[in-house]
């Protein structure tokens, strides 16, 4: 039986720096992406000079490589002066440290339901959305309740910056909620009727 530790959890308490393991996190979840420097700078939220630091890191153990010049890049000339990096499918930890990471964001997501539990009154809380693979659904997490505004603003900031991605959530009194469910409502109906994980479920 998993067991999910009674402090919060935080990433660089395992693997040392907050900058490489978003990186990490961020090259694990894209296999198939290609990310400029300025542009893992702007999506992990970190320092130039901390991205470059843990960029040669990563490539020394092989984890990650780097390729000049990229198709998006319209101009040749400006293509071959960029560099860009992406992960190195052929490592040989790939595939565990993929697994590992897929654990970790329960941990976190574990994280972020007891922190907006403590904050407001929640009847229902559930991952839908991208946490599920299924973009199609408008929202990642609905939340039914109440709770700050300025807390869960806090709260999902602080979230999305271990993900690290821009998440969509949804926030409802309980009472919109069972109204709107009693009327078959279409954006309800597609995250209730789908996949999803349930973290709260105090409605009955």
């Amino acid at each position: 039986m998993m067991t999910m530790p009674k402090k919060t959890f935080k990433l660089e308490q395992m693997f040392g720096s907050k900058t490489r393991a978003r990186l990490m996190g961020l090259f694990l979840q894209h296999p198939d992406e290609a990310f400029f420097v300025r542009e893992l700078t702007r999506r992990i939220d970190a320092q130039l000079n901390s991205v470059r630091r843990e960029l040669k890191n990563l490539m020394e153990i092989g984890l990650i490589s780097e390729k000049a010049g990229d198709n998006r890049v319209k101009s040749k000339a400006l293509a071959d002066k960029k560099k860009y990096y992406n992960v190195n499918k052929d490592f040989i930890l790939f595939d565990d440290l993929r697994s590992l990471f897929k654990k970790v964001q329960i941990l976190l997501k574990q994280n972020l339901v007891n922190e907006i539990d403590e904050k407001g009154d929640i009847s229902y809380f559930v991952f839908t959305g991208r946490f599920v693979d299924n973009p199609e659904i408008p929202t990642d997490i609905l939340i039914v309740g109440t709770v700050k505004q300025t807390d869960l603003e806090k709260v999902i900031a602080k979230f999305e910056s271990e993900i690290p991605y821009e998440i969509n959530y949804t926030v409802m009194p309980k009472d919109e909620f069972l109204d709107r469910r009693q009327v078959a409502d279409r954006f309800l109906t597609s995250i209730i009727g789908g996949e999803k994980v349930v973290m709260i479920d105090r409605m009955s």
